[in-house]
């Protein structure tokens, strides 16, 4: 007689616990926060490099620009009350003629001027203001006006004058502050957007009508 031989029943498999479960998601959520904290930081420093690196290259053009005009401007403005005693004033605005036409009388004004700084005017954001004035025979023919640069800590003029007043040199003294990232918190700490300060000295060239 052959004998069979008894298999016994396969084990009955049991999936995952609750507790598992739950210890699995936490661990999950864990990992994607970390990961999206991450993600922000770097999407913020990025983005705060970008603007600081534009802003730079922003401020450094007007400046070039601002000293180009100095240096082939005439007939300056404010003028210190005594330029002997007191050769170097400091102001927040610049004034001097750009072009003159002795035939026909006319000429150019520019006019570079700090604006802003809330009720008492001291305090930032300021803006550079640039503004144009067309002139025949003393008569003002047209105006125009537009801002060069926004959210400006500070900008002042310095100007060294000759007896005359004739200008010897002008020192312009800017401080800018990116505008459109002005912290960013990575864990927990604020990273604040650094300024820049740019300086520079032109001296104007003789007028030539």
């Amino acid at each position: 007689m052959t004998r069979r031989r008894s298999i016994s029943p396969s084990r009955s498999r049991h999936g995952f616990s609750l507790v598992e479960v739950l210890i699995a998601l936490t661990i999950t959520a864990t990992l994607l926060t970390a990961t999206m904290a991450a993600l922000d930081a770097s999407f913020k420093s990025y983005k705060h490099t970008s603007e600081s690196a534009s802003t730079n290259v922003v401020a450094r053009i007007v400046m070039q620009r601002v000293t180009a005009m100095i240096r082939t401007g005439d007939s300056f403005g404010p003028y210190p009350a005594n330029p002997i005693t007191t050769p170097t004033i400091r102001s927040t605005w610049i004034e001097f003629i750009a072009f003159r036409d002795v035939a026909t009388g006319t000429e150019r004004v520019i006019r570079l001027e700090r604006r802003g700084g809330g009720d008492d005017g001291d305090e930032g954001p300021f803006e550079l203001w640039y503004m144009i004035t067309e002139m025949e025979d003393g008569t003002i023919i047209t105006e125009d006006e537009a801002p060069l640069l926004v959210g400006l800590n500070d900008v002042t003029f310095d100007l060294e004058y000759d007896v005359g007043p004739r200008l010897r040199r002008a020192t312009i003294d800017l401080i800018i502050q990116p505008d459109d990232l002005q912290d960013a918190a990575i864990g927990g700490s604020m990273i604040e957007a650094p300024t820049i300060r740019l300086v520079a000295s032109a001296s104007p060239r003789s007028f030539t009508d």
